[in-house]
């Protein structure tokens, strides 16, 4: 008889939550890069749409001839999980559970989003949630049962406004804000078409005033490349094309994302292989 006491128990999936309060950021193009990215370091990921009616991942993961059921039919009990699961056909460990394209957000509730994140924590490492933007009812379905929160923001005043809003979500309006003595939600902050020559004219915001106003660590960089356009077009998450300055602030913020220890650097298309460290609050 084998005793229990030699068994070691099983840890539970992490619940990450791709958010930002304002559209066209590449929240969605990120979601697809840091899941590739978690599962080309071998872990066990799975990225969820919760954009419901709209329904762009599983373009840009390149699989969307491939939707049967969806992640609203696994809530009404119209499909199992593993029926709504998609596997890539790239990496071995990265499967997407796309969202409806004919319902609206309010499909998803609480109950039905809640049984599917935990049976999913029982066989996936990292749960990737794809937010909508903004700050209605999908966008807090999909950061309600969150452990860690990715807000996606540019470096310009509106985008980093409304992020702060979302930030103050995180917060208030989550299981963990709700749940007296809990660890609150681990929120990092992920700058996106960031472009040095439109930051020294004055036209964007620098890291530093970013940080001060939403005053949560740093995930990453990613600089203005268009390898970005070209890999969601291509159906590709940018982790996994062709080597560009953007996949590799992608990997680098999956590293830290993981609890490595990386160095803040901006990479630059236009001078390969020369990185720029970036003086000053890094997170």
């Amino acid at each position: 008889m084998t005793s229990n006491l030699t068994q070691k128990p099983k840890v539970q999936g992490k619940i990450i939550v791709i958010t930002s309060g304002k559209g066209g950021v590449g929240k969605t193009t990120s979601a697809a890069a840091i899941s590739a990215g978690l599962a080309q370091r071998g872990h066990k990921t799975v990225v969820i749409d919760f954009d419901v009616g709209l329904r762009n991942l599983d373009m840009i993961m390149g699989c969307e001839r491939r939707v049967v059921f969806d992640f609203i039919n696994v809530i009404q009990g119209d499909a199992r999980l593993k029926q709504a699961l998609i596997k890539d056909k790239r990496l071995e460990n990265l499967f997407i559970l796309p969202t409806s394209q004919t319902r609206d957000k309010d499909a998803l509730t609480k109950e039905g989003v809640e049984k599917v994140l935990n049976e999913l924590r029982d066989e996936f490492e990292y749960i990737v949630c794809d937010s909508p933007a903004g700050i209605e009812r999908g966008a807090q379905m999909a950061m309600y049962f969150a452990d860690e929160a990715v807000v996606v923001t540019n470096p310009e005043v509106s985008s980093v406004r409304d992020s702060d809003r979302v930030l103050g979500l995180l917060s208030s309006k989550t299981a963990r804000a709700e749940r007296p003595g809990a660890e609150p939600i681990k929120a990092q902050v992920l700058l996106t078409r960031y472009d040095v020559q439109r930051i020294a004219r004055g036209e964007m915001m620098t890291v530093d005033d970013v940080l001060e106003i939403l005053a949560v660590p740093l995930l990453g960089i990613v600089p203005e490349s268009p390898a970005v356009l070209r890999a969601s077009n291509e159906g590709v998450p940018v982790t996994m094309d062709e080597p560009s300055a953007a996949s590799a602030a992608y990997m680098d913020a999956v590293a830290r994302l993981t609890g490595e220890e990386v160095e803040m650097r901006l990479a630059s298309d236009k001078r390969p292989g020369l990185f720029q460290r970036l003086f000053g609050r890094t997170g």
